[in-house]
């Protein structure tokens, strides 16, 4: 049996419809207004919360990459230089709250390491969600439950030993675990969809999917295969600077993705075999032969 878990009033499950998250991430590249639009983007889309990434970049940079160079908007700069250049302030996050309430849609956030949980608590977020690349750090973990808010396991480049870990180690209160392949795109081929009904029936708590392919058919099969949560980065244009673009979805894609799976879970029925009123004419009219 599932147990119950929240987002604001939301409730997230079997038997509910799916929510649906559009991930910003780092998509913004550090520019508020080009979050507030990919915000306000996601809200016209029908979409039930916007996700962002918090680190702290001195304790997320591995010490061997720090130093390496690239080229960026910002020009010719070290890796860890970037990571703090996308990186918001305080001052940054009261307004992205501010803009949300404005444009009724939650926001909440990846949190990569303990002091980003620290940074992110005044604000009072509705989740944490628990990036792929933290599933394996236990003190964060525990830190996190400590919170006392509901948590969202994301299990990319995660073995099944690794997942049952993790989760025994926050146990399934106020859990949703997220299936999601950590390659940006990610080929069909490597998309492993029934792992969500893998998930579902090893674990008492709803399951959701995390998509990072091209298109959109696989994030509806995942509601069909019973995602109760679908995540998807957004974007305003998949031509913009930064690793994550060419796996997100742009502003009408998002629209789409929202119809069809309300479309999806309105055609999945109940599985109880019926005749439908709608049907009434068409068998008194087709049916030759009358059952005995």
């Amino acid at each position: 049996m599932q147990k119950e878990f929240k987002i604001n009033d939301r409730k997230l499950g079997d038997g509910f419809p799916a929510y649906i998250v559009a991930e910003i991430g780092i998509n913004h590249n550090g520019d508020m207004d080009l979050a507030k639009k990919m915000i306000a983007a996601a809200a016209q889309a029908g979409v039930n919360a916007v996700k962002f990434q918090k680190r702290t970049p001195e304790i997320c940079v591995p010490l061997e990459q720090r130093g390496q160079m690239r080229e960026t908007p910002w020009g010719y700069i070290s890796y860890l230089e970037y990571r703090e250049k996308v990186e918001f302030s305080q001052e940054q996050y009261q307004e992205i709250d501010s803009f949300c309430l404005e444009n009724g849609i939650t926001w909440f956030a990846s949190v990569w390491d303990e002091p980003s949980v620290d940074f992110l608590e005044p604000f009072k977020p509705s989740c944490y969600k628990i990036p792929s690349a933290s599933l394996t750090d236990h003190s964060l973990l525990k830190h996190l439950r400590r919170t006392g808010r509901p948590l969202i396991l994301s299990t990319g480049m995660s073995s099944m030993e690794e997942i049952t870990a993790a989760v025994e180690s926050i146990g399934t209160e106020n859990l949703c675990i997220t299936h999601a392949t950590s390659t940006y795109p990610c080929e069909p081929d490597e998309l492993n969809l029934k792992m969500i009904q893998t998930l579902k029936e090893k674990f008492p708590c709803p399951v959701g999917y995390s998509g990072h392919e091209v298109g959109l058919i696989p994030s509806v099969v995942a509601v069909a295969l019973g995602a109760n949560l679908v995540e998807r980065h957004i974007t305003l244009d998949r031509a913009l600077w930064g690793t994550d673009q060419a796996a997100s979805v742009e502003p009408g894609g998002f629209e789409r993705l929202v119809k069809y799976i309300r479309v999806t879970e309105q055609s999945m029925g109940d599985g109880v075999k019926k005749v439908y009123d709608s049907e009434l004419s068409s068998l008194k009219k087709l049916r030759r032969v009358k059952s005995s």
